[in-house]
């Protein structure tokens, strides 16, 4: 994919207030979250890492969960 102008789903960063969280995750998802943040970097120019994106893409995934956002 290298060259390529499609945008990803998750956006350019944005400036955010954080709190720290610690969780696991199996070593395959580890894996597919440090490629999905080297296409980011790529496709934003901008170095980022998986634990950067994590939370914007738990937050994308909550407010796309039409169940949560009636509850909510």
């Amino acid at each position: 994919m290298s060259g390529t102008t499609r945008k990803l789903r998750l956006g350019p960063l944005p400036d955010t207030q954080t709190v720290k969280l610690t969780f696991s995750c199996p070593a395959h998802l580890k894996v597919d979250l440090d490629r999905y943040a080297a296409l980011h970097a790529q496709t934003y120019g901008e170095p980022v890492d998986a634990a950067t994106l994590i939370p914007l893409m738990l937050e994308a995934f909550m407010m796309r969960d039409r169940a949560f956002r009636r509850v909510s």
